[in-house]
């Protein structure tokens, strides 16, 4: 049933029916009666729906290309697709980790994310640290792209770089670039004395940001999204850090038989109330590995 006349209704009417399998579908036309009702019901329920939809589609447009045509238009820059956000995590002295953050049209591409591990430098130095992960991400893509890998994993450049901070973190990113003989606009997120987003580092300049703009509400989404990922990974490599210390101290167990352990119990406090038979009982494990096991948590 449709609320008005159609063109070649007929051969419609054929389509519909072979796509049923050859049972005759017919076109009608309701003039009055509930029918009619039902046609004006559906219609009006469309209409409410599409609008509902459009001002859905219109703020969350603001909310991701709008606000990343705020953010070129603060920096001046004529086009911004693709932004990429870094960041530094260390924590109690243990190995530091870089992360990095992609958005497109103002969204998160989380396909594109990468985890750092932090190779050359020892203890927290953010800015050494920085120039490692900077480099490391720059040079794999320029090798991508002479070896013309088309979807590499590194092969696509930003049209912006986001830094946590401020003055600093933005020329240690200028440095590498100018190394690498690449021209991509940095800017630096550069928070209050609270850890809140206050404005943008770019060209020598701090711009401030209207706490109430769209730019400023991507900006920190951005930044956090960037503070949580490297802070992630970092919990993460400290949690296998700690249990995997704990295990090799115990002798007789290797890596294997440590996965084993792991797999099998899923935490210290479990392998810790196994008993020898049950320990044994693994198919990487002996009897002997199994009391070594026992006895370094008993003891």
């Amino acid at each position: 049933m449709l609320p008005e006349e159609i063109e070649e209704q007929e051969l419609l009417e054929s389509w519909l029916s072979a796509k049923k399998g050859g049972q005759k579908v017919t076109i009608r036309v309701p003039k009055k009666g509930t029918k009619e009702k039902l046609v004006e019901l559906a219609e009006e329920n469309a209409r409410m729906v599409l609008s509902k939809d459009k001002e859905r589609l219109k703020r969350e447009e603001g909310r991701t290309i709008g606000a990343v045509k705020e953010i070129a238009s603060l920096l001046g820059l004529e086009k911004i697709v693709r932004m990429e956000a870094y960041d530094i995590s260390n924590t109690n002295g243990f190995e530091s980790v870089g992360s990095m953050v992609v958005y497109e049209k103002g969204k998160p591409k989380r396909n594109d994310y990468r985890k750092f591990k932090i190779k050359s430098v020892k203890g927290p130095d953010d800015y050494a640290s920085m120039r490692e992960v900077l480099t490391r991400r720059f040079t794999h893509g320029l090798k991508e792209r002479e070896e013309n890998a088309e979807a590499g994993k590194f092969t696509t450049f930003p049209d912006l770089i986001l830094m946590d901070g401020g003055r600093g973190q933005v020329n240690i990113a200028l440095q590498v670039l100018d190394e690498l003989k690449l021209n991509i606009p940095v800017c630096g997120m550069v928070k209050d004395d609270n850890h809140r987003t206050r404005g943008l580092y770019y060209n020598n300049v701090e711009i401030p940001i209207d706490r109430n703009s769209e730019a400023f509400k991507l900006i920190t989404r951005i930044q956090d999204e960037a503070h949580r990922f490297a802070i992630e990974f970092h919990r993460q490599l400290r949690g296998k850090g700690q249990v995997h210390s704990v295990l090799d101290d115990i002798e007789g167990i290797g890596p294997a038989r440590r996965k084993a352990l792991m797999r099998h119990y899923l935490s210290l406090d479990a392998i810790r109330s196994a008993t020898v038979e049950e320990l044994a009982q693994l198919p990487s494990m002996n009897e002997k590995a199994a009391e070594s096991v026992y006895q370094f948590f008993h003891d």
